[in-house]
């Protein structure tokens, strides 16, 4: 660990717990964020992740736990000094003033002087691109012109810490591709510390440096986007990264710890399982990445296509194998001389393969 290790975190939570009556929105949740990092916190709705950016924010006391921000306990601090600014699902834009008005509210509050206010909003709006647009009232705006005064509107106080809760669920496809780059473009500019939650995989790859996997109110697996991808902690992180999902298929693990019975036949995983018992029940996890037709002669998988589906440069093809249903990804020339009810072997890198526990989705090491 060299000197960057040693540097105090802008965050840090640990075990923080919070429950509304008998639902535990937060589960002795712990995690830091280094200082400048796009940090996502990913999983389906009611996971936790508004809970934990309200948390963060002060909006919410938790039960119990503690939040550090630079290094100083702000457990209980009030909002104000914790340096930190939100940005909701909904955008809350004051419709009665202009999108200046809405720019310059938040550094009036803060008692900043009128001509500092006034560099401050064409800065933060020429930068947004809305300088055409500052005498407006929200309602006659865009739905991706009012979310960029909503995200202008927390730049212009020059968080420490910026906390976005969904902030693109609202606009359309188009849209919200567009300002996931900008976005990127704002954090590399102004280097703070993002935590940015999202539901969406493919938000949450394309735009974390790093990844935090949410499930019932604590953090199962974080890393980079290639981490979680290529080891993946259980069943839950493998199936929420990585698209088309990763195809499962029972299987026993065999005496010698080293290969599996499945539907498709014996498979060697080409490493012995320590933590694991001759006969115990397992998944094993396979990319529809790592799956191809095999060439003549090499080990292989009987099969027959069920299913073509073309996405431009790529193109998913089901196959049905043992009575399992495999998905596998081709270059769109392979696929192409392919059609429903064709025959054809699989061949499956098992290098790549994962094996998971039956009973509790845990990877087996």
């Amino acid at each position: 660990m060299g000197m960057a290790a040693s540097k105090v975190p802008a965050l840090r939570l640990s075990g923080i717990s919070k429950s509304y009556g008998k639902v535990r929105a937060l589960d002795n949740l712990s995690f830091d964020v280094p200082e400048g990092r796009f940090f996502v916190l990913f999983g389906p709705s009611s996971v936790g992740k508004t809970t934990t950016l309200r948390t963060i924010a002060g909006l919410v006391a938790t039960d119990s736990g503690r939040l550090e921000i630079n290094g100083h306990d702000v457990t209980t601090a009030p909002i104000a000094g914790r340096g930190v600014s939100m940005v909701f699902q909904s955008f809350a834009l004051y419709p009665h003033l202009t999108v200046y008005e809405n720019f310059a509210y938040p550094l009036k509050e803060e008692g900043v002087g009128r001509e500092e206010i006034d560099t401050r909003v064409k800065e933060t709006a020429a930068m947004l691109k809305l300088s055409h647009r500052l005498e407006r009232k929200p309602n006659t705006l865009s739905g991706g012109e009012q979310q960029r005064v909503a995200l202008g509107r927390s730049l212009i106080r020059r968080p420490k810490i910026l906390l976005l809760d969904e902030p693109l669920t609202n606009l359309d496809a188009k849209l919200r591709h567009d300002m996931r780059a900008e976005l990127k473009r704002l954090h590399r500019q102004f280097g703070m510390t993002i935590v940015y939650a999202t539901p969406d995989e493919l938000e949450a790859l394309s735009m974390g440096e790093e990844i935090a996997v949410m499930r019932d109110g604590a953090v199962v697996q974080r890393g980079t986007p290639d981490e979680l991808y290529e080891q993946p902690i259980d069943t839950y992180v493998a199936g929420k990264i990585g698209s088309p999902h990763m195809n499962m298929v029972k299987a026993t693990l065999a005496a010698d710890l080293a290969s599996l019975d499945t539907p498709l036949g014996k498979l060697l995983s080409g490493r012995r399982l320590h933590s694991a018992t001759a006969g115990e029940a397992a998944l094993v996890g396979i990319r529809p990445s790592d799956l191809r037709p095999a060439a003549p002669g090499e080990t292989a998988v009987p099969s027959r296509v069920h299913l073509i589906e073309p996405l431009g440069d790529v193109t998913v093809v089901s196959v049905e194998a043992g009575g399992e249903t495999l998905r596998m990804v081709l270059p769109e020339q392979s696929a192409a001389a392919l059609k429903p009810g064709d025959d054809v072997p699989v061949a499956i890198d098992l290098s790549k393969i994962h094996i998971f526990r039956a009973a509790s989705g845990q990877v087996m090491t």
